[in-house]
């Protein structure tokens, strides 16, 4: 897959998190750095128009609501995806899935003909529900075989994404 031209399309939350307390950059974005550092993709972070509350509490209610009424705007639209082949999708679990916010940045693009690679960050949920959403959203494309990396491990998870790949 290094020698593919790929895209990163991910989800990512810093404030505070779930086990790790307060962090500045998200664990999602972390592993979305690794695998740029790793085969030279590009990076597209898909970022709510109104921000999830620093609060976690508060947030999973946030997001809680956001998934139940699938409501959730977007600042900006994925760019084009025509020349990639790989596209990388990368997710922390909300409520078992993806995060509303990167079911609207994913359900209008055509991935036909595409490889894409899920991966996650969690606590305990593994892939959860990413792969089958994934799946459902990005018809006609070629869903590979998932990497689940707990978000108290993401600091020292370089080489486990590296295998991976």
């Amino acid at each position: 897959m290094k020698d593919k031209k790929s895209l990163v399309i991910y989800f990512s939350r810093a404030d505070e998190n779930y086990s790790v307390g307060y962090i500045d950059k998200g664990n999602t974005e972390v592993v979305a750095e690794y695998i740029k550092e790793i085969v030279g993709a590009d990076l597209f972070k898909v970022e709510p128009l109104k921000p999830y509350s620093k609060d976690y509490n508060t947030c999973i209610e946030e997001a809680k609501e956001r998934h139940a009424n699938h409501d959730a705007k977007i600042k900006e639209n994925v760019p084009d995806i025509k020349d990639y082949e790989v596209i990388y999708i990368g997710s922390p679990i909300y409520w078992g899935g993806m995060p509303e916010e990167l079911v609207t940045a994913l359900k209008d693009i055509d991935f036909t003909g595409k490889i894409i690679r899920p991966f996650t960050t969690h606590e305990g949920s593994g892939l959860g529900n990413v792969p089958n959403q994934i799946k459902n959203i990005c018809e006609n494309a070629t869903v590979t075989e998932g990497l689940a990396i707990k978000g108290s491990t993401v600091g020292n998870s370089k080489n486990k994404v590296e295998e991976w790949i």
